[in-house]
């Protein structure tokens, strides 16, 4: 654990009076939870909005439940 004498941070550098910063600026994209992938270019260059993204993988999603479930064995 760190004491005061190990903050490298100089005395000088008082962050709440600053300008510009804002605290909790991004808590509330955090508290919401990020789901992030990397499309490849092909894919990227087809889909440039996440909106392009989500509907098509919706369709695929309602595509899917239309089909009937099979196990490995064909039963």
């Amino acid at each position: 654990m760190k004491n005061d004498e190990d903050d490298e941070l100089l005395p000088e550098y008082d962050f709440e009076h600053m300008p510009g910063g804002v605290r909790g600026k991004l808590a509330a994209t955090h508290d919401r939870g990020t789901n992030l992938v990397r499309l490849d270019p092909d894919v990227a260059q087809a889909f440039t909005t996440d909106e392009s993204v989500n509907e098509a993988l919706r369709a695929v999603l309602k595509a899917a439940a239309a089909i009937p479930h099979q196990t490995a064995l064909g039963k």
